[in-house]
């Protein structure tokens, strides 16, 4: 059994990554510096781009704005690292909040009925992490 965050780590930052890439790709930006904003490889960039890597996930209309936002504001401003990361927990948390994680969970492995290890909306108000 796999624990949500490994969900995380497979399916739900490449997706994102894809379409952070894709929005910042639609405002001008070259694969290169895509790749230098979002400290990961050219060609992961150009996987992310054209859909080999990070497809699958249909995010909602607040999280693709979440994400656009982002894109805008890497293009407009200098974000460090840390303020990057922040934004892309963020959006972490909506993906969440949407209960994505949970129904990607419940696809991708065998859970017992009842589990509640993604939390989804239902969490305690004082657990606040990225996943």
């Amino acid at each position: 059994m796999r624990p949500p965050c490994e969900i995380v780590v497979w399916y739900v930052i490449p997706s994102i990554r894809s379409e952070l890439a894709k929005e910042l790709l639609k405002l001008g930006i070259k694969q290169k510096r895509i790749s230098e904003l979002l400290d990961i490889t050219q060609p992961a960039v150009s996987q992310y781009v054209s859909d080999k890597r990070g497809h699958g996930i249909k995010f909602d209309d607040k999280t693709q704005n979440m994400i656009k936002m982002l894109a805008k504001d890497l293009t407009e401003q200098e974000l460090g690292p840390d303020r990057i990361i922040q934004r892309i927990c963020e959006i972490c948390k909506n993906v969440k909040a949407e209960e994505i994680i949970c129904q990607l969970h419940k696809e991708k492995d065998k859970i017992p009925t009842g589990c509640n290890a993604c939390l989804g909306s239902n969490r305690d108000a004082d657990m606040d992490y990225c996943i």
